[in-house]
Parts: C-alpha cells; structure tokens; sequence
C-alpha cells in the first residue's frame, strides 16, 4: 500500500508545472513520495524559486555541490535568520550558537565540544556497548514489537541524559522536548499553536535552571551543562539563549542517531544482500554506518539567507532570500554519488554524504552519532540477532526531520 501511494504523489510531481513544485510539503515526507519531486528539480531546475509556499518565498537548493557551496561561504549565506525553513515568530524566537557568525558562535561552539573529543568518545564507548546489550537482551522474543520506541529512542535519550548528566528516571523527557521543539504548529496537531510549543519548552528550561544552579556552583565536570555553567562564553547566556542552545544540543544529540538507528535496519531488511555482505565481513561496519547516515539523511534541511546578492547556478539571488539547502537531495545527486538511490555499503567514498553538513556548523555530535551506530552493528552481529521488519513503517510529517515513529519488527527466539 505505500508503495502504491509514493508511486502515485511521485507521478503527480512531474505533472505539477515547475513554477508551482514546493517541495517543503511535509506530507510527502511522511508518505515517502518526495524523491520524484527532487529528482525532477535536480534534472530540470536545480536552484529553483518557489514563490508560494506555507512558509513564504524560497530557493531550493538540490545538487551536491551547490549545497557545498552554499554551506561553506558562511559570510554570504547567513544561519542568523534561522535554519530551518520555518520563520519562527519574534516572541517565540530563541538564539543558539547555529544561528550565530563568528566569533561568538565558535567561542560557544568550542565549550560543548570537549563532551565529544576523542578521549571522552573511547570513554563513553564502553558505556554505550554496556547499555546495547541490556537493551538487546530485554527485547522481546516471538512477539512484534516496535523498535523505535524500544530501541532507537531508548539508546538515544540514555547517551542524551548522561551527556548533560540529567536524572537517568526523566531521561524520556528529553525525547519529548526534542519532538516538541522541531514541531510546527498546527490545527489538529498535538503542537497546534507556537504559543503551547513555547509553554512547553518552558518547562524543558525551567527543569535545566534548577541543574545549571547547581552545577554553577560545583567543580567542573565533562557534561554539557557544567561545560556551560563554567565557561565564559555561556556562563552568562540570557535564559532564551540557555534555552535555544538546550534545544540545539538536543535535537541534534537525538534526531540523526535516533532516526539513522531505525533507518539503518529498515534499509538492511530492505536489502538483505547488504546485510549478507556485513555478516560475511564484518569490518564493513564502519562503512555501513556512513551508507546508513547518508541513505537516511536524517536532518532533510538546513535554511540560509544571503546576506548579499549574489549568483549560485546561474540564479541570481537577492539580499534578504531564504536559501533552503535540501541535504536529503544533494546526497542523491548522481554527479556526486554513483548509484545513489542504492544501499551500498562497500561504497567508494562512502563517507562522501551532506548530512552532517559542512563548514563552520559541521554537526558537532557527528562522531558520536556515527558511533552509537557502528556500536549497535557490532552487538547485532555478535549476537546474531535476526531482527526482521513485520510491517511499513510510520514516518513524522516532517520537512526537517527526516525520521520515524514506529518501525514493527519481530525477533524469533
């Protein structure tokens, strides 16, 4: 049945007259028709101008290179306006280091790194091995189950509570605040209005307050809310901004892991003579991880408005235009990727992906996003779990995150 329905929205995409095509639809994204309608802008009208959308004017950028261009000339092309398509209203609006330029944003930016530098990522290896384990030991046996909530939520909001060392008994409140923050409001939604996303989130902030209290006045410690407590260049943050770079850590230490763990075993379900080749070769793990992150594409955009003219692909784009650079595009492009629309996990240049983005806000949690995944594979093929999808899966209606919300599986004894 989905299928069918992709098949069918894709069809209507090359019918739909190209000045017309808005490809910020959120629908599309949860029935999976979208691809049609990239494959047609990269082919026809690579930067293409949409004029009327939900969210105003915009240019879509859907090839590799543009996007690369785009992504890394942070002077022309600004993320202080926001970086996603949504323009969130002024009373609602919260500042965080990706909305920044330098120096202020690298200064900030260079606070939270340490909690993923190298020696605390060997550190936390163990951990999040010892914590996969129990996870999988605990999964039912001959009975479907849902392995989002069981697994890719599960593994996620335990690495994200112990890296802002957050009470491990709420730990599923960080999951709701990050599912609450990327929301748009909207009629008939759980999220229908920004003013109930703002109370909400309020409460994310009220919650941290009482922790950043007590960190303030403790030694420093590697976590995400004493790096910032004790650092300079946040101590002093307004509590919007506290609550913007809150939203920031968490979304971003949430959503590509969470939606790449669900993604990656749909895809080897989906493909089992790439998971015949991982099992008969293990060391294609690492490899598989960046095939997984890049087929996902996890986070489908990033938003930039010029901050002067200038000409990208022959377009000329005016000061003050929304630039939306459509990652999940780009990492389908042809000319960049062979064979793009395959799960391959031998690739060559498998690492060669837009989803972690490029230039000066490169995701910061890339290692240990990629790490949690090689992780997960391991244990999975250590413990020769045959882990088999039972059913579709129920994608969000989401322009941004590219992710799911139930994937049924089922795991024989």
């Amino acid at each position: 049945m989905e299928t069918r329905l992709a098949d069918c929205r894709a069809s209507d995409a090359c019918h739909i007259p190209l000045s017309n095509l808005d490809v910020s639809e959120a629908k599309r994204f949860q029935d999976d028709s979208i691809w049609g309608c990239f494959e047609r802008l990269r082919m026809e009208d690579p930067v293409h101008y949409c004029q009327d959308s939900p969210y105003g004017p915009y240019w879509s950028l859907t090839k590799y290179r543009d996007i690369v261009a785009v992504d890394t000339n942070h002077k022309t092309f600004s993320s202080e306006q926001g970086v996603t398509i949504v323009d969130v209203p002024d009373k609602h609006w919260t500042q965080s280091f990706i909305k920044m330029g330098p120096p202020k944003h690298g200064e900030q930016r260079n606070t939270v790194s340490p909690i993923v530098a190298p020696e605390n990522l060997t550190k936390l290896e163990n951990l999040i091995r010892r914590r996969l384990r129990t996870i999988l030991d605990g999964l039912p046996r001959n009975d479907d189950f849902n392995w989002v909530d069981m697994v890719s939520i599960e593994l996620t909001t335990q690495m994200l509570a112990t890296l802002f060392d957050f009470p491990f008994e709420d730990r599923r409140l960080l999951t709701y605040w990050s599912d609450v923050a990327v929301a748009t409001p909207k009629m008939g939604h759980a999220i229908d209005s920004w003013d109930k996303r703002s109370t909400i989130l309020s409460e994310c902030l009220e919650y941290f307050t009482r922790l950043w209290k007590e960190r303030i006045n403790a030694e420093p410690r590697v976590d995400l809310i004493s790096l910032m407590a004790h650092s300079p260049a946040t101590r002093h943050m307004e509590p919007s901004e506290f609550l913007g770079n809150l939203i920031l850590l968490i979304v971003g230490g949430n959503d590509t892991t969470r939606n790449s763990i669900t993604g990656g075993l749909l895809f080897m379900n989906q493909n089992p003579s790439e998971l015949r080749k991982l099992r008969d070769n293990p060391n294609l793990v690492s490899s598989a991880v960046s095939e997984i992150i890049r087929y996902q594409t996890p986070i489908a955009h990033m938003r930039r408005n010029a901050a002067a003219d200038i000409i990208v692909g022959g377009k000329q784009i005016r000061k003050g235009d929304k630039v939306v650079m459509w990652y999940i595009s780009g990492n389908r492009d042809e000319e960049v990727i062979g064979n793009a629309n395959s799960f391959v996990i031998d690739r060559k240049n498998v690492r060669q992906h837009l989803s972690f983005g490029f230039g000066i806000h490169r995701c910061v949690g890339r290692h240990l996003a990629e790490l949690q995944l090689r992780v997960l594979w391991e244990e999975l093929l250590n413990a020769r779990l045959e882990v088999k999808v039972v059913g579709e899966p129920e994608r969000i209606a989401s322009n941004f995150v590219h992710g799911y919300s139930a994937l049924p599986v089922h795991i024989a004894a």
